[in-house]
C-alpha cells in the first residue's frame, strides 16, 4: 500500500482507492453518478480532497445496506456543499432509512419462510398453489411473488401458505 503523507490534502485516485477498498472504476462510476467529485489537474489527472474518503465510505456502508444510488445520492446533496456526511448527519439518513430496511428484513424473512412451501407468484405450478391461491386470485393483481413482496402484499392482507 502506497503511504500517503498524513497532511497532504489531496489524493490520487490510485490512492483512494486504496485507502478505501474501492476499485478505480467504482469511483469513476460514482463520481459519473454524482456521488463523489473530484477536481483535474493540468494533465487531466483526478485529485480528491481527502474527506472523499468519508463520503466513499458512506456510500458503501448505505449500498451494503441495499440503499439505491439513487437514494444515496438524494441524501448526499442534502449535506452543505462539499461536506461530508457526520455522524450526526449518519443517524438522521440512517433513521430515515429504516422503514425501508425493516420492509426489506419482513420480505427476507417471508421468503426465507416459505421458500420451500410457494413462491407466491399466482402460477398454479405447485399442489400447494391450489389452497394458498386458488383460482389464482393473486395473479389478478398483477405479475410477481405478490405473497412474498411486503410492497404488493402488506402481511396483514396475504393469506398464509396452506401447508
Amino acid at each position: 500500500m502506497t503511504k500517503v503523507a498524513w497532511n497532504s490534502k489531496e489524493l490520487t485516485v490510485g490512492q483512494l482507492s486504496e485507502r478505501s477498498g474501492v476499485a478505480v472504476s467504482a469511483l469513476h462510476f460514482y463520481e459519473a453518478k454524482g456521488l463523489i467529485s473530484s477536481r483535474r489537474t493540468a494533465g487531466n489527472q483526478r485529485r480528491y480532497t481527502r474527506d472523499t474518503l468519508r463520503r466513499v465510505a458512506f456510500v458503501r456502508l448505505a449500498q451494503r445496506l441495499g440503499i439505491p444510488l439513487k437514494t444515496i445520492k438524494e441524501a448526499l446533496a442534502q449535506l452543505p456543499e462539499k461536506r461530508t456526511p457526520t455522524r450526526e448527519d449518519w443517524a438522521r439518513l440512517s433513521a430515515a432509512w429504516r422503514a425501508e430496511l425493516d420492509d426489506r428484513i419482513e420480505q427476507l424473512q417471508r421468503l426465507r419462510n416459505d421458500l420451500t412451501d410457494c413462491i407466491g407468484c399466482g402460477c398454479l405450478s405447485l399442489d400447494r398453489c391450489a389452497l394458498a391461491n386458488a383460482h389464482d386470485r393473486l395473479g389478478e393483481e398483477g405479475p410477481g411473488a405478490r405473497r412474498i413482496d411486503t410492497r404488493l402484499c402488506p402481511p396483514a392482507n396475504c393469506m398464509p401458505c396452506a401447508g
